[in-house]
């Protein structure tokens, strides 16, 4: 029996990384998951993963820009699973770049990815998450950084989601729908690919982490997400939640 046992997960950019991990941790405590990104082969691969351990997952292929395409996902989710109970907005394009090199077509498909996206999503499952459904949104310690110089436009996204979490767990409380985000710090492919371009760079970002280390997707960001799905946390909305070591501060 898990904490998850009857719900249905819906999480968006699950092919890999952080989606993946929490796609599994979610499988991992019974609930029933839909894997929906924009590489039909890698939600594939992850859906047969969480299958192949006994858990049930399904794969859908999505670009959350395209707001056609939104809505067919979550109508597709609902008629695959027959319901639909939460909601992990993690799919999220990330732009980098000092605010005066950085193109502008960078940043408006960081917002198209992320904060627009997100609404877009939370405003299609909302009449399926009425009742006793949970939104998990992905914000960022980029957006809370004391100097967040060079990720100026990934910061704005991510803060601007944290926005739309609050405003939507005020508006939707009575609707039955609570709505947390968390803030990961943990190991991916892009996360990878940076350590091995800038090694000195990476020594230090970690050093400023008080568990001296990346989390691990599953294990250490996938609990923190079942728990503000699951009804342990039934009290908890509007909530912004570092998983992250112990780096960020929040105020």
């Amino acid at each position: 029996m898990g904490v998850l046992d009857g719900q249905v997960a819906l999480i968006t950019g699950a092919g890999q990384g952080i989606g993946r991990g929490i796609a599994r941790a979610l499988a991992a405590e019974g609930a029933r998951v839909a894997l929906a990104g924009r590489t039909a082969q890698k939600i594939e691969n992850v859906a047969a993963e969480i299958r192949s351990e006994g858990g049930d997952a399904q794969a859908f292929a999505c670009d959350v820009i395209d707001p056609e395409q939104i809505e067919q996902l979550v109508q597709d989710v609902v008629g695959h699973f027959g319901g639909l109970s939460i909601l992990v907005n993690n799919a999220q394009t990330a732009v980098h770049g000092e605010l005066l090199e950085l193109p502008e077509q960078d940043y408006l498909r960081g917002m198209e990815s992320g904060p627009l996206a997100t609404w877009r999503l939370m405003r299609a499952c909302h009449p399926h998450l009425q009742g006793q459904g949970s939104i998990v949104n992905l914000g960022s310690g980029a957006g809370v950084r004391w100097n967040p110089t060079g990720y100026g436009g990934y910061a704005a996204a991510k803060e601007a989601i944290r926005v739309l979490t609050r405003t939507a767990a005020c508006e939707w409380a009575n609707d039955g729908i609570r709505v947390n985000a968390i803030l990961p710090l943990a190991t991916s492919p892009a996360l990878e690919h940076w350590e091995r371009i800038n090694p000195e760079e990476a020594r230090e970002y970690i050093a400023t982490i008080p568990l001296g280390r990346l989390g691990d997707t599953e294990k250490d960001i996938g609990p923190a997400v079942v728990f503000l799905c699951s009804q342990n946390s039934r009290y908890i909305t509007g909530h912004s939640l570092p998983v992250d070591g112990g780096q960020v501060l929040m105020r």
